[in-house]
C-alpha cells in the first residue's frame, strides 16, 4: 500500500553506502508547517533513488509517494524491538526553496 504527502523539506543528508551494493540517503519532511503543531518526518531514499534528491535543498516544497515498511529485531538478550521505515518511491519538487539573494561585498582600493 503506497501513501503520497507533501511538505518542505527541513534537512537533507548526503547518501551513505552500508554495503558494497546498498546505499540510503536520508531526508527529514516537515508536514503541516501551516499548523500549530507541524510533524517532522524522517524519510529515506534507497539504491539508486537517492539520486532523486540530488539538487534538493531545505525549504523546497515536494510531493513524496513513499511505502510504510515495519520489522522486528531479537536482541541476543532476547527483547524484541520493532521499526518503521518510510520508504520513498517518487520525490517530486513542486516549489523551490526561495533563498535570499546574494548581499553584494564591498571591496577597499
Amino acid at each position: 500500500m503506497g501513501f503520497v504527502t507533501r511538505g518542505v523539506i527541513h534537512a537533507i543528508f548526503p547518501a551513505e553506502q552500508k554495503t558494497e551494493r546498498f546505499r540510503v540517503r536520508e531526508f527529514v519532511l516537515e508536514i503541516g508547517s501551516d499548523s500549530k503543531y507541524p510533524q517532522l518526518c524522517k524519510f529515506q531514499l534507497t539504491g539508486d533513488r537517492c539520486d532523486l534528491a540530488d539538487g534538493m535543498n531545505e525549504g523546497d516544497e515536494v510531493q513524496v509517494d513513499f511505502q510504510i515498511q515495519g520489522r522486528a529485531w531479537n536482541s541476543p538478550q532476547g527483547d524484541t524491538r520493532y521499526f518503521n521505515s518510510l520508504n520513498v518511491w517518487e520525490l517530486e519538487r513542486l516549489k523551490a526553496a526561495e533563498l535570499p539573494p546574494p548581499v553584494a561585498s564591498e571591496v577597499p582600493f
